[in-house]
């Protein structure tokens, strides 16, 4: 029917159709007569990203803030509604951009990039972000503020820099391929000082493609991605811009190895915090982490405080540590609020459940938490419940990171106390509990680092431990001398404190600023803590026994014993030299073993290596001792290992991590239980068993050889202990 009806009007339909297009015609001069302010663009980009507005917020971020340019600000406003590309929600008073204003806005942006295209100028995306022409002025104000160039030499290499571009022929430049370009003309100058000043830190973007595409790399979701990321860009602005060069250099050819190294000028590796000297002056966080509740230690009135204190206490502390957090005084608090053995274990382990889902900075999790157990002191009810209450956090994580230190009074003390808890520790061992056993004066973490270097360390204390030497590679370098291995080793302990110096510095400075939050609102820690400096050992049996050729029990201990002796005299010396009191030396576990062996393996062959280790994979870190050679029959071997723990453990005074290897022994429960009961002569142990976690599933089993998951098949193993 209205086919019909226009062949009837024809002249009448061509009217119609005319007018449409004729007011078609004039909305669009119109759309185009608003786009041709300015202003008007600004406003729809303002509520395209952050509307809707108010009224008085839309002039505020739009630049109309005097009063006279009210009435500018209303008639560009009128003009937007008009043409309904602005709308006014009555209710709420607030003017949002409509489809039209975002397809206008859209339209505006096109024109824009195509005029810079065909004007044949040269223009930089920047960072800010924003598309600006380029300008050389500012290559030349870089150059002087950033790298503290001379003006006029600062001129040259941009006139070099400013060819370089104009030949690219490139459409749009970036500030990175800018930035590139001055640092390569800055390095055919030899200006490599210059240039290190300048470089931009970051990760390529195939890094970014195969972390985004790996499930290794995101085992904690987004966090894992982003800590990966952003200690990528501070591991390359420590050795690039932190360190002198020669310690650098001693990192990357692997003579010294630096741990962490994407928090190393950050954080401190061990934080040992005592809450019964803070019960009154809690951590104060002042205007730092305004989104996370305050609970002062005197409000801690029942368990169920407890509970939330601890988990907001890790939560807060593992920010500020890479490695590991030492917690004294949690246990009496407890205890304080309940006598209940199974209320004990319930609240117990839903305070390190909450507290599990602490900020880690690593792949393996860390930093850990060591929650003190004074064994001594407290009833074995009371202890079994508390061991109790780690098994059900354990059975319910796959990876534990929270672990917990057995503290008796003396060896004679523990040996008579121990046997109370055999049975629960042997079980937590046999699940991956992280669980230390000691009965020294002074307190240790779970990695084996001392908190007292020299006399008793009261108080919250943290340590720098992440500097590590390669034994093996300065032994193979004395030509089997043990006077000039030595001598060479007390001329490597020099540089290394002087990073750890330097290090100690940076992370003052952080303190002080107020960057390291819960250890600047400390003010036990501000007002007498103490800072440890250790420089650890790698490698020391395969210095001693393989490389050297000190092969005898007796000998090759007396040698051993020489090595650390120096080692720790040097120490000692040196810190003096630079006025430092607490440094110590340490033979721990950390991640410099496997990459020694590995660049180790490289300079001087396959065959060197095995030659050296007995799976040629790594190298020995701290002291190992296996439950079965313990526990072998009439065999002074055990007596011997002991004496060597003991006299080693004695000489070191930042620490010896001591581990009891009882994986062999893991499906006898009984013969776990000796070989504990074995080491309990020892100051410090730690017995473990090795397991295997599927990345897929999460699901824990018993046997390290597994290819596979017995659950779900999966070959994505994670070897944990």
């Amino acid at each position: 029917m209205e086919q019909l009806s226009h062949d009837k009007y024809p002249i009448q339909a061509e009217s119609t159709r005319d007018g449409v297009l004729e007011s078609a015609s004039k909305r669009v001069r119109m759309i185009f007569s608003v786009m041709a302010s300015p202003n008007r663009i600004d406003i729809l980009r303002i509520l395209n990203s952050k509307g809707p507005l108010t009224y008085s917020e839309l002039k505020s971020l739009a630049g109309f803030k005097s009063k006279k340019e009210s009435g500018k600000f209303a008639y560009h406003l009128r003009k937007l509604l008009r043409q309904s590309l602005v709308a006014l929600n009555k209710a709420e008073r607030r003017y949002t951009i409509t489809n039209l204003g975002k397809l206008v806005l859209s339209l505006a942006r096109q024109i824009e990039e195509r005029s810079i295209i065909e004007s044949g100028k040269m223009y930089v995306r920047t960072t800010r972000p924003s598309i600006e022409e380029f300008n050389s002025n500012k290559i030349i104000q870089s150059l002087v503020r950033e790298a503290n160039m001379p003006l006029e030499q600062a001129h040259k290499i941009t006139e070099e820099v400013e060819n370089k571009i104009y030949k690219f022929q490139a459409v749009y430049l970036t500030s990175s391929l800018i930035r590139e370009t001055v640092n390569s003309v800055l390095i055919e100058h030899g200006h490599e000082e210059y240039r290190n000043k300048l470089a931009r830190l970051g990760l390529p973007a195939s890094d970014i493609v195969e972390m985004l595409s790996s499930a290794d790399a995101a085992k904690n979701g987004l966090e894992t991605l982003m800590s990966k990321a952003s200690q990528s860009i501070f591991s390359e602005y420590l050795l690039i811009n932190t360190l002198p060069k020669d310690i650098a250099d001693m990192h990357l050819a692997g003579e010294m190895n630096i741990s962490n190294s994407g928090t190393w000028g950050l954080i401190p590796d061990t934080i040992f915090l005592d809450v019964t000297n803070s019960r009154e002056n809690a951590l104060d966080l002042k205007g730092k982490f305004l989104n996370v509740s305050r609970m002062p230690l005197p409000g801690i009135k029942n368990s169920n405080d407890f509970e939330t204190y601890l988990s907001l206490l890790i939560s807060l502390l593992s920010r500020e540590a890479s490695t590991e957090v030492v917690l004294e005084g949690i246990i009496p608090m407890i205890l304080e609020q309940t006598k209940e053995p199974a209320e004990i274990s319930s609240r117990f382990a839903k305070a390190l459940m909450l507290s599990s889902i602490a900020p880690s900075y690593t792949q393996s999790g860390l930093p850990a938490t060591t929650i003190t157990v004074p064994a001594d002191g407290q009833n074995a009810t009371s202890v079994t419940a508390l061991l109790s209450g780690y098994q059900k956090y354990v059975d319910s994580t796959p990876v534990p990171r929270i672990g917990i230190s057995l503290i008796y009074g003396d060896m004679n003390d523990q040996q008579n106390q121990l046997r109370y808890h055999l049975d629960p520790i042997a079980s937590l061992v046999r699940s991956g509990g992280i669980i230390s056993l000691s009965h020294d004066d002074g307190l240790r973490a779970s990695s084996g680092i001392r908190k007292s270097i020299g006399g008793k360390s009261s108080g919250t204390v943290i340590t720098l431990q992440s500097l590590s030497i390669n034994l093996p590679r300065l032994a193979y370098q004395s030509n089997k001398d043990e006077t000039y291995f030595r001598a060479r080793l007390a001329l490597m302990i020099k540089p290394a404190l002087a990073a750890l110096y330097i290090r100690k510095k940076a992370v003052a400075e952080l303190i002080r600023k107020g960057t390291v939050p819960a250890l600047s609102g400390n003010s036990d820690f501000i007002q007498s803590g103490t800072t440890n400096i250790i420089i650890n050992l790698i490698g020391a049996r395969e210095s001693v026994n393989d490389i050297l050729g000190h092969h005898s029990k007796n000998n090759g201990m007396e040698v051993l014993q020489k090595v650390l002796k120096t080692s720790v005299d040097v120490a000692l010396d040196q810190g003096r030299y630079i006025g430092e009191g607490s440094v110590g030396v340490a033979m721990i576990a950390d991640d410099s073993a496997t990459r020694f062996a590995a660049l180790d393996s490289d300079k001087y062959g396959r065959a060197y290596l095995q030659s050296t280790q007995q799976n040629s994979t790594t190298y020995s870190q701290g002291l190992t001792l296996y439950g079965e050679q313990l526990l072998m029959p009439n065999d002074d071997n055990s007596g011997s290992l002991i004496e060597e723990c003991l006299s080693v453990d004695k000489l070191l005074s930042g620490g010896l991590s001591i581990t009891l290897d009882v994986t062999e022994l893991a499906s006898n429960h009984v013969q776990l239980k000796k070989a504990i009961e074995a080491a309990s002569g020892i100051p410090f142990f730690r017995p473990m068993v090795k397991l295997m976690v599927c990345n897929s599933c999460g699901k824990r089993s018993g046997s390290r050889y597994l290819e596979r998951c017995e659950f779900c098949g999966s070959s994505h193993m994670l070897l944990i202990h």
